[in-house]
């Protein structure tokens, strides 16, 4: 936890009890306001340094599209297009960056399964079916990873 938030949290908390020896619901309003900046500061840290990698195919289904839609750098990145028997390796992306890989033709339906790490060695695996006449993704998917859905 940062300095600045432990600082709110204990300012919060010095509010809390002086409100005590006020009213006791103007205590328990604000108890449940720092409950409330918890679970925010809880959000924010896990939130904070997640690549998150897509896998999406253009519109002319002739290039494979990866990008990382993260927060953090993603390496070692690996794809591979099943049933299609292609693999191809990205280095590195940062946040917001994206590579392609073009096909030889048009690839109608296939699946792509990505492994990734981040800075720290941690891997992640993902998988996103591909189709020329589908949107792919998960359009109810959270943009960031909430609760541990990844």
């Amino acid at each position: 936890m940062e300095k600045n938030q432990k600082i709110v949290l204990v300012t919060g908390a010095l509010i809390t009890l002086g409100l005590l020896f006020i009213d006791v619901f103007f205590a328990l309003i604000a108890l449940v306001l720092m409950l409330v900046l918890l679970m925010i500061f809880h959000i924010m840290g896990d939130s904070g340094s997640y690549p998150l990698v897509t896998v999406d195919l253009s519109e002319d289904a002739r290039e494979i599209i990866v990008t990382n839609t993260g927060t953090a750098r993603a390496q070692n990145i690996h794809v591979a297009l099943v049933p299609l028997d292609i693999d191809f390796e990205i280095a590195s992306l940062d946040p917001d960056e994206e590579s392609g890989f073009g096909l030889a033709s048009m690839l109608v339906e296939a699946k792509a399964v990505i492994t990734y790490e981040n800075d720290e060695g941690r891997q992640f695996m993902r998988s996103y079916p591909l189709t020329a006449l589908e949107a792919g993704r998960d359009l109810l998917e959270p943009m960031f990873p909430i609760f541990g859905r990844r």
